[in-house]
């Protein structure tokens, strides 16, 4: 009884163990039909309805579910391979069985007015541009900010990057970062025959910081007080020598004037009116205005004035 235990015990085990390592070889009456694309294989043979019955349902499903699977692993490895990042794949075909939409299809959209009046008029959407992306043109204009960058100058703007026309403006100011590209900051560099001086390129006015060393701060505004309760008015010494030149200039060019005037009025003698009867002879001038005649006053007929 013992012997006969011993022999029951080792042939289960060596059952289950040929049953957790079974062939990957799987016998059927009717070759299963694949849909790789979709990992499904069909399975066309007869149930046998004995077996089924003399064992569990449970058992006889997982031993079908099993061999099917088996089948179709089987199948997967007949189609080309390929390694993705130390991983061997297989490139799966299309599927070949359509399957049904979760959800149904999508309605069309309705066209909006807009579309139906392009259709009704015949518009057709243009593509905005054609132009292409250029790698030189990117790596030039980051290189000239890295030049602006470390000379501490105005960073170029888009204006600069190359265009398939150039405005007068954005080639001068293109000529002017070129020059001040150099080492130099441009202050070496040769100008061209009739080149104009670049404008907007003097000193900037600089303002004090609003934080930082107060003591400066607070002598400014001292010296600023000082200024605004002293009794004396400031003298701007440059401002008077200046508005003094100029009160000089006006009276000599004033001086200039009036002697040339006086230079214009002497010209020929002009005949006068007399008046009888010890009159005093008087004249006219056009120019001269009015000139008097001798002051004896002599009777008679008046004398031309002198001027």
């Amino acid at each position: 009884m013992a012997a006969c235990s011993i022999e029951d015990v080792l042939a289960k085990a060596e059952q289950d163990e040929a049953e957790k390592l079974k062939s990957i070889t799987v016998q059927k009456e009717l070759d299963l039909e694949f849909d790789i694309g979709n990992l499904v294989a069909y399975d066309k043979n007869r149930i046998d309805i004995r077996q089924f019955r003399e064992q569990k349902k449970e058992d006889f499903l997982r031993s079908l579910a099993r061999d099917n699977t088996q089948l179709l692993v089987n199948e997967i490895w007949k189609h080309p391979t390929e390694r993705v990042e130390e991983v061997i794949v297989v490139k799966l075909p299309e599927p070949t069985t359509p399957l049904p939409r979760e959800k149904p299809p999508p309605k069309p959209r309705p066209p909006t007015k807009w579309e139906e009046f392009a259709k009704l008029k015949g518009i057709q959407k243009k593509k905005k541009t054609n132009l292409v992306w250029d790698d030189v043109a990117k790596n030039e204009l980051h290189r000239l900010r890295n030049i602006a960058r470390a000379q501490k100058i105005k960073v170029p703007g888009v204006g600069l990057t190359p265009t398939a026309q150039q405005s007068k403006t954005d080639l001068a100011r293109a000529v002017n970062v070129a020059k001040s590209s150099t080492a130099s900051a441009g202050k070496f560099q040769d100008r061209l025959p009739k080149e104009k001086a670049p404008r907007n390129t003097g000193k900037k006015r600089k303002f004090q910081p609003v934080i930082g060393n107060f003591s400066n701060e607070k002598q400014r505004q001292l010296d600023l007080l000082k200024v605004m309760d002293s009794k004396k008015p400031r003298l701007d010494v440059n401002k008077a020598v200046n508005k003094q030149m100029r009160e000089d200039d006006r009276e000599e060019s004033a001086a200039k004037f009036k002697k040339g005037g006086k230079k214009g009025r002497k010209g020929g003698n002009f005949s006068g009116k007399g008046k009888g009867g010890g009159g005093k002879g008087k004249g006219k001038g056009r120019a001269g205005g009015k000139g008097q005649g001798p002051p004896s006053g002599k009777k008679g007929a008046g004398k031309p004035g002198k001027h």
